[in-house]
Parts: C-alpha cells; structure tokens; sequence
C-alpha cells in the first residue's frame, strides 16, 4: 500500500560526505513524520534522526552537528546529509515514515530496504 525507496548510501572516507534520500509512493493522505534509523553488525536498531511535517527534528547525540535531516512534503520525501563521516557510522540505514492511509483512515508504520553506508578509516 505504501512503498519506501531509498538510495545514495555507498563507501566514503572518514571525514567525507554522504546524502541519503527516501521517497515514500502509494496510498498517502499525510505523513507526520519520517525517520531514519541505522543498525550496525551486533547492534540493535537505533534512531538517528526525525523530522515531522511541521518542520521539527531532533537527532542522536552522536551525529548531532555532522548530520542534517530534511523533508520535501511535496515529494514526500526525505533526506539525510551526512558529513564529517567516522568509521562508526558504518551501518545499514533504513528510511521510516508514519504514514496516515486511507480506507479506512488509519497510521501506517512503513520501512524502506535499506542502503548500506561504509566509512573507511
């Protein structure tokens, strides 16, 4: 019903750039937030950042500063620019997005696959 595309992951040096983009298709009536998260070998699932559709954000301490999240509502799409990148943000990245959808009118909590980022050292 709701699909999530994601791209630009990749291999980058540490202290090198990356932008990541998410775009969400289907059945949207409104998407009050987006989120992407990241899981590294080992670890759990951990938030990295959010944006709602009216505009606030908020990011893990420990890309606070590096990272930037923003939104196109009309595209509904989202990005995340990644800078001064460090070996420990290697991790696959995941888009989310809370996504309300009609018929009947209800959240949908949609993922996307996944774009692995590399930081070598």
């Amino acid at each position: 019903q709701v699909q999530l595309v994601e791209s630009g992951g990749g291999l980058v040096q540490a202290g090198g750039s990356l932008r990541l983009s998410c775009a969400a298709s289907g059945s949207i009536l409104s998407i009050p937030a987006m989120n992407w998260y990241r899981q590294a070998p080992g670890k759990q699932r951990e938030l990295v950042a959010t944006m709602t559709s009216g505009g606030m954000t908020n990011y893990a301490d420990s890309v606070k500063g590096r990272f930037t999240i923003s939104r196109d509502n009309a595209k509904n799409t989202v990005y995340l620019q990644m800078n001064s990148l460090k070996p420990e943000d290697t991790a696959v990245y995941y888009c989310n997005a809370k996504v309300v959808v009609p018929t009947p009118t209800r959240l949908y909590d949609g993922w996307g696959q996944g774009t692995q980022v590399t930081v070598s050292s």
